[in-house]
Formats: structure tokens, C-alpha cells, sequence
């Protein structure tokens, strides 16, 4: 079978709409310290074109918070060195813009309406359930 080159003209190509989440790249601190959560965020973030550093306890993501000064810190509640709600509690002391600016969102298995109003209370944002949705997760971290 022969086809002719000369006759086929370029097709254009749809050009896909931008969603109104890509437009701009966030500084992402995840606390997280199971190795498959970190990868599957760490994948999902890397879709979205967001720069991302991870800790995997609670000490370090609050020494990698104040290195980095976030726009978003997703933080696990369960962590070792001391929990997520002692790393808002001390990323909200800070005295500097940095720290009241940045939107912390728990992500956590603890799912009570008690777990909700703790984290609230401790500084975060926002409660968001394991395994969160990837369409909730980026239209929060979008702001």
C-alpha cells in the first residue's frame, strides 16, 4: 500500500484549555512519613508544576518550613517527633508573614468531628480525609 505524502495537509491540533488551577506554581512543604503517600503527592504534584520538599517527621517540617517559607504545607497528623498539630501550633507562632500567610492543610486518617475542630484549632486551614481527592486537593492548594 502506497499513500501520497504531498496530499495530507497538517491537521491543527485542538488546543486544550488551561485550567484555571495551572496557572500558577506554589512552594509546597508535604509533611508525610509514609514512603507511598509522599510518592503518590510527590506524582500528583509534579503534574501540577508546583515545586515540592518533603519531611517525614515533626521537627524537621517545621525546620523545612522556615527554611522554605511555603505557600501550602500539607501535614499527616500521625508523625513522629511530635504530630501535626504541634507543627501548626508552631509554624502560626512565628512572627512573620510567612507563617500567617500560608494556608496548612491536615491530611489525616483521624476523621472525627473532634479531629476536625483539633486541627482547626491548632492552626490549619483546612481537614481533609485520607485518601484525599486529587480535584479537592488542587482547587485548595489553587487558593
Amino acid at each position: 500500500m502506497r499513500l501520497p505524502l504531498d496530499s495530507c495537509e497538517p491537521v491543527a491540533q485542538p488546543r486544550v484549555a488551561e485550567s484555571r488551577h495551572a496557572a500558577v506554581s506554589r512552594r509546597i512543604l508535604v509533611v508525610e512519613d509514609g514512603a507511598d503517600a509522599r510518592e503518590s503527592l510527590a506524582m500528583l504534584m509534579a503534574t501540577w508544576k508546583h515545586e515540592v520538599v518533603f519531611a517525614v517527621n515533626g521537627p524537621e517540617g517545621v525546620d523545612r518550613a522556615r527554611e522554605l517559607h511555603p505557600d501550602v504545607a500539607l501535614i499527616d497528623i500521625g508523625l513522629p517527633g511530635f504530630d501535626g498539630y504541634e507543627i501548626a501550633r508552631r509554624i502560626r507562632s512565628e512572627d512573620s508573614p510567612w507563617a500567617r500567610a500560608v494556608r496548612l492543610i491536615a491530611l489525616t486518617g483521624y476523621g472525627q468531628a473532634a479531629d476536625r475542630a483539633r486541627a482547626l484549632e491548632a492552626g490549619f486551614d483546612v481537614h481533609l480525609l485520607k485518601p484525599v481527592d486529587p480535584a479537592r486537593l488542587r482547587e485548595l492548594i489553587a487558593g
